[in-house]
């Protein structure tokens, strides 16, 4: 077979990798979609039942199918699995689960060679990796966790309040999961809950008068920090209380000064209304762990029940690319979206930014800039 003959193989069926398969599948090319786990969508699978997207029905549709209106605005974990699933079943994906993919290597005459699960080895005359951005839960090494009596989990364990009633719970992280699981658990029926916090977060209404926050995002986006830093202090001034007698300071830092550096913003989703209230209580960042206690920063010792680590994910791409020099020092592509590395012609990133603008939308756009450049290839 010639390397025009073998498919592309996307990796990865979550948005990403069915928004850019449907691209390929339409501009005539095959693709072949390979998913580790059982179905379409398994990290949002997993995901918290409270969660809704952050960002709005209309600008979170990928190319080819809109979401439906009954979704409604701010659309429902469980509505966006159903959407990935009618997804794929509209534009006719050729999907393999079970299949996961653990390293990439050149193959001899030209193409990839996928090196996966159960001994299989693939070929493909392009490779496009869409495993996600939060991949790999990330807990802190903090001294002394191992030998702590409390239970200590990643927010990506947990699902629902139910197990937390009447428990005393220390939620670690304030980006928008830690915040959102905070909330919730408070909502629903913990005794305690309180909130760790190494960097004061903005926050953000996620709309305004009718105005989404995404839609401001889109519009910023290429302006220069120090500009957008100025709107956006001046807006929380009107728009947020001060938190800070409650715990919760404004940040010292702008807030897309921030956002470049990774750091996105909490969009309210209660949690300002619950830190006046007091049901949940900011407190200062962990430290350590002793076998009795949470020792934090400031000095204080916590004994909650359980704690539950917002403290993020990696990319977990080192073993599956990293031999190939395509990572930054951060775990990232150095090149995404339409354009590939020299160092490996045909190997294209998608969903490895966590932009101001909204993840899906920019995944939309992805999809057809990959899939015209490989066509061009091919």
């Amino acid at each position: 077979m010639t390397t025009e003959e073998l498919p592309v193989f996307v990796i990865g069926a979550g948005p990403g990798g069915l928004a850019v398969a449907a691209a390929l599948r339409e501009r005539g090319a095959r693709a072949v979609v390979l998913e580790k786990s059982h179905a379409v969508g398994a990290s949002w699978r997993g995901h918290y039942d409270r969660l809704r997207l952050h960002t709005t029905r209309r600008l979170s549709a990928l190319p080819g199918l809109r979401m439906p209106r009954s979704f409604g605005r701010w659309v429902s974990r469980a509505d966006v699995v159903r959407y990935l699933e009618k997804y794929a079943e509209v534009h006719q994906l050729d999907i393999v689960t079970g299949v996961e993919v653990d390293r990439l290597e050149p193959a001899d005459g030209g193409g990839w060679l996928l090196h996966a699960s159960g001994g299989r080895r693939l070929s493909g005359r392009a490779v496009v990796v869409a495993t996600g951005y939060n991949h790999t839960p990330l807990i802190p090494g903090w001294p002394g966790r191992e030998g702590w009596g409390g239970r200590l989990l990643h927010a990506a364990e947990y699902r629902s309040p139910s197990p937390y009633r009447d428990r005393d719970v220390l939620v670690v992280g304030t980006g928008n999961t830690g915040a959102e699981i905070a909330v919730d658990l408070a909502d629903g029926g913990a005794a305690r809950v309180r909130l760790a916090v190494r960097t004061p977060p903005h926050i953000v209404r996620r709309s305004t008068m009718g105005w989404p926050a995404q839609r401001t995002g889109i519009l910023v986006r290429h302006l220069p920090a120090p500009v957008v830093d100025l709107g956006a202090a001046g807006l929380a001034r009107l728009a947020l209380p001060d938190l800070s007698a409650h715990g919760l300071p404004r940040p010292p830092r702008g807030l897309y000064t921030r956002v470049r550096e990774g750091a996105i913003p909490v969009q309210d989703a209660g949690l300002v209304d619950a830190v006046r209230r007091g049901r949940v209580q900011p407190v200062a960042a962990v430290a350590s762990f002793a076998p009795d206690a949470v020792v934090l920063t400031d000095g204080t010792r916590l004994t909650p029940d359980t704690v539950i680590a917002a403290t993020g994910y990696r990319r977990g791409l080192e073993g599956l690319v990293g031999h190939l020099g395509l990572l930054d020092g951060r775990g990232r592509p150095v090149v995404r979206g339409g354009r590939c590395s020299p160092k490996a012609p045909g190997v294209y990133f998608t969903g490895f930014t966590n932009p101001i603008s909204g993840m899906l939308r920019e995944l939309a756009r992805d999809a057809p800039r990959i899939a015209t450049a490989l066509t061009r290839e091919g």
